[in-house]
């Protein structure tokens, strides 16, 4: 017999160590949280409050409310605890959420449930609904005015968000053998195929969930590297293109959540000769798009910064 926690190769007197199981041990059962799901509501909307946290994470809590809102003027003002997200001292730790946003819930179906999208300000009496100035990460309120200043140019923004799956480990990249590296790169780009292709059923519940939240999402493929993916949203005017971003990758970690994997934004997750990460932007104004908008896109081209030499970002090579 083998000992509890290692397995027999096929040397019988050489054992390895299995990979560990990490937390939480017992896993929850996601049929039975359908069954509660089904539940009626008694006319009450259950409302997701989503905001960016200290360390540009995803924070999220849920208020109830008494009918649908008619729009997003009609959302309450709500509030959390800044200390515990790292966006205020412990002494004065009250920041306040106001709503800019409202999607459909695709994790509390058959209900009209929300999602809303928010920024963070700090509390004033004598501000309009409470409100003070933003904290300093708040920086949707600064993007917004600059959309403000150019809504006659009509901007358009598509953006290719890549990402990476993970084991619970946050180390293994889904689909990779533990503690080794799969075969190179070239097979896993648009791939199909269970030895090329690895998340999909993942990649599909984000597609679905985006859609019926009112994503405009408008498609995803596999990436260069095996367990990375990319989805695209737009194309989008204005400040509603980071308020969709930030919602779809909302979505894409909940969904995560619910199958058990890790999902990871960065740029650059595993060392070496294996495809970063990025999230192209691509940009378009209606001169851009008009009838012989090829010189108003050069003339753009003019006031952008020189090219960084290689190597001089953040982004994975």
């Amino acid at each position: 017999p083998v000992a509890f926690g290692v397995t027999e190769t096929r040397s019988k007197a050489q054992r390895i160590m299995a990979f560990p199981v990490l937390p939480p041990y017992t896993k929850c059962d996601l049929s039975i949280q359908d069954r509660f799901a089904q539940l009626d509501q008694g006319g009450k909307v259950m409302a997701e409050y989503i905001w960016v946290g200290g360390k540009g994470e995803l924070r999220c809590k849920t208020k109830t409310l008494d009918a649908p809102p008619k729009s997003v003027d009609d959302l309450p003002i709500w509030n959390f605890d800044g200390s515990s997200t790292e966006q205020a001292p412990g002494e004065d730790s009250e920041v306040l959420l106001k709503p800019c946003a409202i999607y459909k819930d695709p994790f509390r179906p058959g209900s009209p449930n929300i999602l809303v999208l928010c920024d963070c300000y700090k509390p004033d009496p004598d501000g309009p609904r409470g409100l003070g100035a933003p904290i300093p990460t708040n920086t949707r309120v600064y993007a917004n005015q600059i959309m403000d200043k150019v809504a006659s140019h009509e901007p358009w923004f598509g953006i290719e968000q890549e990402y990476t799956l993970f084991e619970p480990d946050k180390k293994t990249p889904y689909g990779w053998p533990k503690d080794g590296e799969p075969g190179p790169q070239g097979p896993y780009y648009c791939s199909i195929g269970t030895e090329n292709a690895f998340g999909r059923p993942v990649v599909e519940a984000h597609y679905k969930a985006c859609l019926y939240a009112g994503i405009n999402i408008s498609g995803i493929n596999g990436e260069v590297m095996p367990g990375q993916w990319e989805y695209q949203v737009g194309p989008c005017t204005g400040i509603e293109s980071p308020d969709q971003l930030l919602a779809s990758r909302y979505l894409l970690i909940r969904v995560c959540e619910q199958y058990g994997v890790v999902v990871s934004f960065d740029p650059k997750p595993i060392p070496g000769d294996w495809n970063g990460a990025g999230c192209h932007t691509n940009v378009s104004t209606k001169a851009m798009r008009a009838e012989g908008g090829y010189d108003a896109i050069l003339k753009a081209m003019e006031r952008l910064p020189p090219p960084r030499p290689p190597g001089g970002g953040n982004a994975g090579d």
